[in-house]
């Protein structure tokens, strides 16, 4: 506990045996041209092979001086052959993790029915809405077709699905013709027309 107390007084005796004899003051650091910090932090950064290949392009020495002192760092024949270790770029990039959480996984296509179905859903009184779903099985943009659904049919129109258009109004008896005249590989057998359903 003395020791602690006699540092954080900050007695000049203390200061004395910190200093590198060696040094010479002022100090002179090199920064990194790509994280702008001082090289010993660089591999803090997100993209410390970045900086390496900077530090080794412009000052050969000082990238020299501090891969020599990595060296203990890393396991040295544990395997019994002469394989190749990977730089220690290649390394790091490996075992870090991008930003942004977990990894990006790619979905599978999910091999849905290519339907498109087709019903009028009652609202109030005698007000219709009708909903479209299954336009996303055949690779269509809804955003675009929602706006062309409300300026062909002049009403509202909007996305409210992952694959549902609702539209303003009674259009059951139009729509068909206007998929079909619109998106060509949309063919009438795979148009289904559900009639009136309730959400």
């Amino acid at each position: 506990m003395a020791t602690t107390e006699n540092a954080e007084s900050g007695s000049p005796e203390n200061k004395v045996d910190r200093a590198d004899p060696d040094a010479k003051y002022p100090l002179k650091v090199l920064y990194c041209g790509v994280c702008s910090l001082p090289t010993e932090y660089c591999e803090y950064m997100p993209e410390p092979a970045k900086c390496r290949q900077w530090l080794e392009k412009n000052f050969p020495d000082v990238f020299a001086r501090m891969t020599l002192g990595n060296v203990p760092k890393q396991e040295t024949g544990g395997g019994g052959g002469g394989g190749e270790v990977p730089p220690a770029g290649e390394e790091e990039e490996k075992k870090k993790q991008k930003r942004g959480g977990r990894g990006q996984i790619k979905q599978k296509k999910k091999t849905v029915p290519q339907k498109v179905t087709i019903a009028k859903i009652p609202r109030a009184k005698k007000k219709y809405v009708t909903r479209v779903c299954g336009l996303g099985t055949f690779d269509i943009d809804l955003k675009e077709a929602q706006r062309f659904f409300a300026q062909k049919f002049s009403c509202g129109a909007s996305v409210t699905a992952e694959d549902e258009i609702i539209i303003q109004g009674d259009f059951t008896d139009d729509i068909i013709d206007v998929i079909q005249e619109k998106w060509p590989e949309v063919d009438d057998d795979s148009i289904d027309d559900l009639g009136e359903v309730k959400k």
